[in-house]
């Protein structure tokens, strides 16, 4: 792992960093905060996924959570969204596909699954990454995210309910197999059997039987993309159905912006803590 840069904020340190990733076949760059609580123990760790088109310094940069996390003692994570390089295959003319789109799976059709492997990235190597050298309580886990983040926050901790204890997001993509500015990616991904798609997308985790404690979404009600790509009354009924508390707050007058997530980012940070307390 090297070192990019580290800056001083809030009495922690925002540090860049990056490594040569085996899963992903290619050098990776992620941010971590260590909040001033990290002197005298480890400290509980809140991943952030981000959106379409976005790298970490998206939410770094615009996210606002430096402030709450040293607050609350929170390290917070925040990984690229694909894989990145001259090899890697891309499509330089789709914002929905490629590089800055990687949708959090483990790509099975070539050219993209020797790199397209961010599920296996945020779930195996980098985890372990932060385990080895940062003051990190990985007992104590929680991650949310925004967009086809909060899609791939929703799927993660679906998928690995024993690890994380709590998972929210800000208008995540809750059924991309519907969606049509996520159906075209995982066929492209992971090939045009639907049913392989359902592991990798919300409703149909929880239809299938996967379960969650508990989940919270903030969506603005006046998104763009609300009506035909997020949909959060899908995921919404599907959790009343399996019975799963769901607690969406529909943000009247916001967008799909980093001017909507730095606005409710207290909530999510304070949200988390309680939930990540007691381990």
């Amino acid at each position: 792992m090297k070192t990019v840069s580290t800056a001083r904020s809030h009495g922690g340190v925002q540090g860049v960093y990056s490594h040569t990733s085996k899963t992903c076949q290619c050098d990776m760059t992620f941010a971590v905060f260590v909040p001033p609580q990290a002197a005298d123990g480890p400290c509980p760790v809140l991943w952030y996924l981000s959106g379409l088109t976005c790298t970490h310094a998206n939410v770094m940069d615009k996210g606002e959570y430096r402030r709450m996390a040293a607050e609350l003692g929170m390290i917070v994570v925040c990984p690229d969204t694909s894989p990145r390089g001259d090899d890697v295959p891309d499509e330089t003319d789709n914002w929905q596909f490629g590089k800055g789109a990687g949708f959090y799976v483990d790509a099975t059709q070539e050219p993209f699954a020797k790199n397209y492997r961010m599920y296996s990235y945020i779930t195996e190597e980098l985890p372990a990454l932060i385990a080895e050298n940062f003051p990190a309580d990985m007992d104590r886990q929680g991650i949310f995210g925004h967009s086809m983040g909060g899609h791939g926050a929703l799927t993660i901790a679906l998928k690995n309910p024993d690890r994380f204890k709590s998972c929210s997001a800000f208008a995540p993509i809750v059924e991309p197999s519907t969606a049509g500015w996520s159906k075209p990616a995982l066929e492209k991904y992971l090939g045009t059997d639907e049913a392989a798609w359902r592991g990798h997308d919300a409703c149909a985790l929880v239809a299938d039987g996967a379960r969650f404690p508990e989940f919270l979404i903030d969506q603005g009600a006046a998104d763009g993309f609300l009506d035909e790509g997020l949909r959060p009354w899908l995921f919404e009924a599907a959790c009343e159905k399996a019975g799963i508390p769901l607690t969406l707050n529909m943000r009247g007058g916001y967008d799909h912006s980093y001017f909507f997530i730095s606005t409710f980012m207290d909530d999510h940070l304070a949200w988390h803590a309680k939930r990540l307390a007691a381990g």
